[in-house]
């Protein structure tokens, strides 16, 4: 559990750091740096769960957009303030980096493994997202029924 929460503490700072380089200001910048502390903590917790990583990442980023979506409301910013900052600690860096490493290194197969897999990664985050969003989009734009 120590490691858990020294991993959640690190995407804090990390995300921190990159809400100051998407030039996020004021009290967002604290915000869009829980966001990701969120993210992770999501992720990993869920990730000791399941054996397969894929539905980690879709439930983290179902719940950093969850968040994001909400703060957007009570303070009044657009949600990807804080959602570009949170998702950091989950973007798949290192299948990118591993499925170039195979290629040079010449071995097909291994990097088309790893590039499904961090394509498998990428698309479960994305649809995270876009479903948080779309039911979010449509429940905030129904008529009101007046009495």
């Amino acid at each position: 559990m120590g490691q858990i929460i020294y991993q959640t503490v690190m995407s804090f700072l990390a995300s921190l750091c990159f809400a100051v380089l998407f030039q996020v200001r004021g009290r967002n910048l604290i915000y869009a740096a829980i966001a990701g502390a969120v993210c992770w903590l999501v992720y990993a917790l869920v990730g000791q769960l399941v054996s397969d990583e894929i539905p980690a990442y879709f439930l983290a980023a179902v719940a950093t957009t969850i968040y994001s979506e909400f703060f957007a409301r009570i303070l009044r910013t657009p949600a990807i303030v804080y959602l570009a900052a949170g998702v950091i600690p989950l973007v798949p860096g290192g299948g990118i980096y591993r499925t170039m490493l195979f290629c040079i290194q010449g071995t097909p197969d291994a990097a088309l493994s790893e590039c499904i897999n961090t394509i498998g990664i990428a698309g479960a985050m994305a649809m995270g997202i876009v479903i948080v969003s779309s039911i979010v989009r449509l429940l905030s734009h129904q008529p009101k029924i007046k009495l």
